[in-house]
């Protein structure tokens, strides 16, 4: 179970991409720290004035493009073939902006049709020709996958069952046609905010679906014991190993475990790990992402001011960090870059960067072109 992965876009494609356009309206030290750069980033942002925004950012953490967006973001997906990004709306948000990272096309903007929101994440089909966005049925308490024709304006084409309530990421498996779907299985409704409606009775679970036909492929829940246990993010190994986080929504002094593993046709597992390391992440993952150059795996707890390194392979941990809100996290070299909510990027030689202007949101996408 594979998940579709490209090559990492390195500074040169990028600009080569970009143009003349964009390096010319970048200012000379933004010029300067591009040509430096090993990659490029993507994020949504709030600035210290209270506006929202998403950002391409250079490895160091300098800011090379950013767009205004009229709320909160949450996650950022790519397009290689057409080489544009779409941020997300944080749910239960009613936009998706369509931006290209040369800032010579006006950011289009997505709304959400009647009786539905976004959930914050969503991903394209391998030629680039569909986007797929999580959303939410608030009237029918039911999640449902929103499909965009990317081609037409982005208009929405149609959509599919997730099988569950409250999905959150998906991902495309490397077959190009099977999408993973995490149902964090909590109920919300627009009307009451973000408040969780359901958490007595709450059922999350990991469904692999038929992007063409919309069919269910598999479905995986998680012990009765184990219902409050909401599962949110996700990303790919090297071995084609989905590894999935979770946020607990139970007694705060239960220890969870929080962290798992799932392959096509086998229950879902989840990680065991030191009760040191699980109990700082204060029973709350925030993001996922693998390096499959490195063999391991990432994990963030903004809640518990946490990062951990884990090798595929063993499932030890091999790494820890303490970050101030940390969450952002992308795979950088042999290691991962990481964002906090206090407005620092941070790389995996330790090095630093703080903007004073911006305070990072909760997931960054390191760019990607076709082979």
């Amino acid at each position: 179970m594979t998940a579709v992965r490209t090559p990492l876009l390195d500074r040169r494609d990028f600009l080569r991409a970009a143009g003349a356009g964009f390096m010319a309206a970048m200012t000379p030290r933004a010029w300067a720290k591009t040509l430096d750069a090993d990659a490029v980033f993507a994020t949504a942002f709030v600035k210290r004035d209270g506006s929202y925004g998403a950002a391409v950012l250079s490895e160091a953490g300098d800011v090379l493009h950013a767009i205004d967006l009229p709320d909160r973001g949450h996650d950022v997906t790519f397009d290689p073939v057409s080489k544009r990004s779409v941020v997300f709306a944080r749910q239960p948000g009613t936009f998706a902006v369509v931006f290209d990272h040369t800032g010579r096309d006006k950011p289009l903007t997505i709304a959400s049709v009647a009786g539905r929101h976004f959930f914050g994440h969503g991903v394209f089909s391998p030629d680039g020709a569909l986007l797929y966005a999580t959303e939410n049925d608030f009237d029918n308490a039911a999640g449902v996958v929103g499909v965009y024709d990317a081609r037409s304006g982005f208009k929405r084409i149609g959509e599919f069952p997730t099988y569950g309530m409250g999905p959150h990421e998906l991902l495309l498996l490397g077959d190009g046609r099977t999408i993973a779907v995490a149902n964090g299985g909590i109920e919300t409704h627009p009307d009451y905010g973000r408040a969780e409606l359901n958490i007595a009775t709450m059922k999350p679970s990991y469904v692999l679906v038929d992007r063409i036909t919309g069919d269910l492929i598999e479905k995986h829940e998680l012990p009765s014991a184990l219902h409050q246990l909401s599962i949110r993010h996700m990303d790919c190994d090297q071995a084609g190993t989905v590894w999935f986080g979770c946020q607990y929504r139970g007694p705060a002094a239960d220890r969870p475990l929080l962290i798992g593993r799932a392959a096509r046709g086998k229950d879902l597992q989840l990680l065991d790990m030191p009760q040191d390391v699980l109990a700082g992440f204060r029973n709350y993952i925030g993001s996922v992402a693998a390096n499959p150059a490195a063999g391991t795996v990432a994990v963030t707890s903004p809640e518990g001011n946490s990062l951990a390194v884990i090798d595929a392979a063993s499932g030890d941990v091999v790494a820890t960090t303490a970050l101030v809100e940390v969450c952002g996290l992308a795979p950088d070299g042999t290691g991962f870059i990481a964002s906090t909510g206090a407005g620092e990027i941070v790389e995996d030689n330790g090095a630093r960067r703080s903007e004073p202007d911006y305070v990072w949101d909760n997931h960054m996408l390191r760019i990607a072109e076709p082979a």
